[in-house]
């Protein structure tokens, strides 16, 4: 079954770490995402650009709605994910777990939903 590992946290976490604490973030992630791939689980792994690059888009009444970012009462911002292929909801929960942004963030774990007739 396909998983997808939804990683969020704070932005200003990110912005606090050292030059040295970014590059080890971004080496061991990268890292992991190498050890899945090896596993044969590993799907697609991406991280995101800032919030401060995203915009909104909602259709009302056939008009396309355009708003800068997330929405304003988030707390964390999704920072990035990581597909996977896992035998069951218990594998994919410790996958998820092993991502190095779990240690400052928190990790979404959800299923793909496989939709019928497809």
């Amino acid at each position: 079954m396909q998983y997808v590992c939804l990683v969020y946290g704070e932005e200003k976490d990110l912005y606090a770490l050292t030059a040295e604490g970014s590059a080890k973030l971004d080496a061991d992630s990268l890292a992991y995402d190498r050890s899945l791939e090896q596993r044969g689980v590993l799907i697609i792994a991406q991280a995101l650009q800032s919030v401060k690059t995203s915009k909104t888009v909602r259709r009302r009444k056939g008009k396309r709605l355009v708003t800068d970012g997330p929405f304003a009462e988030t707390k964390e911002q999704l920072l990035g994910f990581v597909m996977i292929e896992a035998k069951n909801l218990d594998e994919a929960l410790d996958i998820a777990a092993g991502i190095p942004l779990a240690e400052i963030g928190t990790i979404e774990v959800r299923a793909i939903y496989d939709i019928p007739g497809s």
